[in-house]
């Protein structure tokens, strides 16, 4: 049995297209080159035909967005390279001495036996704690063992 539909009430929208329409029009967090142009063809859309934009303001802006597009570039870039720095860093660590502060703020040192890279900042393990590579306090040379 169809359902008819009440005089003036809108009509009902499928869950799949809500769900979509939502995400469609959730605001973005940063401007990017994609909101540059849609704000740009809207004020060339929205023009008054009688003083049109000035060319020289169109391709400032133009060249406002190059720039934007390569600073960001140029960021992820450096994070990439400064998280690449820390992976080997932590790796040289190996086998060396290495100190912390414990959560009771007293000092430990032990030999690094290993490194994970899971999460933003690579894990040293010295003994039986993980320590954070940014929480290292001190490095020495581990000692060498003599035989007797």
């Amino acid at each position: 049995m169809p359902v008819t539909p009440i005089a003036g009430a809108p009509a009902p929208i499928p869950a799949n297209t809500a769900t979509a329409t939502a995400a469609a029009s959730a605001p973005k967090k940063a401007l990017d080159s994609e909101v540059f142009m849609k704000l740009l063809v809207t004020q060339l859309t929205n023009q008054d035909p009688s003083t049109p934009m000035d060319t020289n303001q169109m391709i400032s802006q133009t060249t406002q967005l190059a720039m934007m597009e390569q600073l960001t570039a140029m960021s992820r870039t450096s994070t990439e390279a400064f998280a690449l720095d820390m992976r080997q860093a932590a790796s040289t660590l190996i086998g060396q001495q290495a100190g912390y502060l414990d959560a009771k703020g007293a000092a430990v040192t032990g030999i690094v036996s290993t490194v994970s890279f899971d999460g933003p900042i690579p894990q040293v393990t010295i003994g039986d704690a993980t320590v954070p590579l940014d929480e290292i306090t001190s490095l020495a040379t581990a000692p060498t063992r003599t035989s007797a």
